[in-house]
């Protein structure tokens, strides 16, 4: 039975055009919102009920337009837009400014000794695991050996690049050692993240036509995914390299001069406001519904969509985040 409100608002695609970046800033902007991570169970499965309900042409009584689009964010900011699952909190994109705000506060205070930067580089690099694993493409199970092997994989190669690139500042000129942290998450994001959604090299991830009805799988759609979600993360590292901007701007504003045990305190909170830009910006850059040419996906995938679907020249997918 339905209320008043209409049942063709398409609460399956974002409210915003996700054919220019403006759209898809608004609509990143409301799911990596940081105040979504407070949000209690009861919120969430308030909003799950109201969006998975609305889909099956049930309203609730009273219900409007724009408390049925904000229900529609809390799902997609808390739920995998695969599985459905609700997501882990700390890999959650909502969580993404004060996580990043913690460990890069804890870098900055604990940085003195080699065990200390080793064990809060694994930290960091264990975050993006989970961060990269939880917003992963496709519906696929994954088994606890895989992950644990994936996990495995991912930061240690992770951890040993960033440390082996920051050794480099000591050999280097000043001015050219400052962008050497960047260099390391750069790269450490380039090996994280295969790592961690490397089922999908291997196996695919789902494919669909303009309609979301599904044809396949492909690694082909996957190696797109993955190329652009590096690009992404490699973005949102961009603020909190401090010692390319933070650390300029710091002591332009001469606070490590006057005030030095306020230093950290200032660059962490200048790390949480670039990151609460930065993170939906980023994640902007390419649509969060990808697509692809069926002649660039691989040939048994491309004959069994032209035999079966022959006028379909374009598949979609999630790209994951």
């Amino acid at each position: 039975m339905s209320g008043d409100l209409p049942l063709n608002i398409n609460i399956k695609e974002p409210r915003w055009d996700q054919g220019t970046f403006m759209g898809r800033a608004q609509h990143f902007f409301m799911v990596t919102d940081p105040r979504n991570v407070l949000l209690s169970s009861e919120v969430l499965e308030d909003a799950r009920v109201t969006v998975e309900n609305y889909r099956l042409g049930i309203v609730k009584p009273g219900l409007t337009e724009d408390q049925l689009w904000r229900a529609k964010y809390i799902y997609d900011s808390a739920f995998h837009p695969d599985t459905g699952e609700k997501m882990l909190l700390i890999g959650r994109m909502s969580a993404q400014v004060p996580m990043n705000m913690t460990i890069t506060g804890c870098m900055l205070t604990f940085y003195r000794t080699a065990p200390a930067v080793v064990f809060w580089q694994w930290v960091n690099q264990s975050f993006n695991a989970i961060v990269n694993y939880t917003n992963r493409s496709g519906d696929a199970p994954i088994t606890v050996n895989q992950l644990g092997a994936a996990y495995v994989s991912a930061t240690t190669g992770a951890v040993v690049t960033a440390l082996g690139l920051k050794a480099l500042t000591k050999s280097l000129p000043a001015i050219m050692g400052r962008f050497v942290p960047f260099a390391a998450v750069a790269a450490a994001n380039c090996i994280n993240i295969p790592f961690m959604r490397q089922r999908e090299l291997k196996y695919g991830i789902p494919v669909t036509d303009a309609e979301g009805k599904r044809l396949g799988e492909s690694s082909k759609a996957a190696q797109q995914a993955i190329v652009q979600v590096v690009v992404s993360r490699i973005g949102m590292a961009v603020p909190a390299m401090e010692d390319v901007f933070l650390n300029c701007f710091v002591k332009f504003l001469f606070v490590s001069q006057r005030f030095p045990v306020l230093n950290a305190p200032v660059q962490v909170g200048l790390v949480g406001l670039c990151l609460v830009f930065a993170t939906p910006l980023c994640c902007a850059l390419f649509p969060q519904k990808s697509s692809m040419k069926v002649s660039s996906l691989e040939l048994e995938l491309q004959e069994r969509i032209r035999q079966n679907n022959p006028h379909i020249t374009t598949v979609y997918f999630n790209k994951g985040l």
